[in-house]
């Protein structure tokens, strides 16, 4: 996060004077702006809501119980993991694309104002719809599809979806430096959904071929749905720190790499 900081020189001179509570409250304000702002913001809201609940509706809960007593639990945390995902990828990617076209970006640059505030405001935004997206589908596992979870493993599942938004907060923000605004839905979504389904966030990954088995561990996604199936209890928790240290490793990386990308070229 700093280093992104670095990139906006002119709103780290100015609020480098002004006073804590100033800078406290323009964090608070930003993250406040840019959670109104998608919350209001159907285009946004509605498909990232929508399409992981009427997924887990229709294969976790119409069709699950077909596929086995665990298959409205296994999919609680596939569906969490992909309904998590498209909150870093276009709030950060798609907004930050839009936002260096249209100038926005340039204009924020030049407001007296904590230059991290502007990545903390997008990823309030985004672990706040994170938070929804968790509750619908627990509430959703709960009282439709009636899977016995704990509330000990409703709160895993829980803080595992809020803080593993991260690692895709950070793979937007570097996809935001390399596209243009007006393709870059179309071009978010080819990194979205391949990534899902390469995940086993679709469908197992035992019944998948082998080549995608062998490289499913390179996308953050499949590391986070390893951590949600441990989190309501189908999965081991041996590997647990080695998968956290993973996705800290995606989100530092990619963070670095939208540092540059934004050094060098705004």
């Amino acid at each position: 996060m700093n280093t992104v900081a670095q990139v906006l020189p002119t709103m780290s001179a100015d609020a480098s004077h002004m006073p804590r509570s100033r800078v406290l409250r323009a964090y608070l304000e930003e993250a406040r702006a840019e959670c109104l702002r998608y919350l209001r913001s159907p285009g946004f809201l509605i498909p990232t809501m929508l399409l992981p609940t009427v997924f887990y509706l229709m294969f976790g809960i119409f069709l699950g119980r077909a596929n086995g007593p665990d298959a409205p639990r296994y999919l609680l945390a596939a569906y969490g993991t992909f309904g998590v995902m498209a909150p870093g990828l276009f709030g950060f990617g798609l907004a930050l694309a839009m936002e260096r076209d249209n100038g926005l970006l340039t204009l924020k640059r030049a407001l007296p104002m904590p230059p991290n505030a502007y990545l903390l405001g997008k990823m309030s935004m985004a672990m706040v719809v994170a938070a929804c997206v968790a509750i619908l589908l627990l509430s959703m596992a709960t009282f439709l599809a009636h899977v016995p979870l704990t509330g000990a493993q409703m709160l895993a599942l829980f803080f595992t979806d809020i803080l593993g938004v991260l690692p895709f907060c950070a793979m937007g923000l570097w996809l935001g430096t390399l596209l243009k605004g007006q393709g870059a839905p179309s071009l978010v979504n080819l990194v979205y959904l391949p990534m899902s389904f390469l995940s086993g966030l679709w469908f197992p990954l035992n019944i998948m071929p082998r080549f995608i088995q062998e490289i499913a561990p390179i996308w953050p996604s499949y590391h986070l749905n390893r951590l949600a199936l441990s989190a309501v209890g189908l999965g081991s928790t041996d590997g647990t720190l080695v998968r956290v240290i993973v996705l800290i490793g995606f989100t530092v990386a990619f963070v670095g790499l939208a540092a540059r990308r934004l050094r060098r070229h705004g």
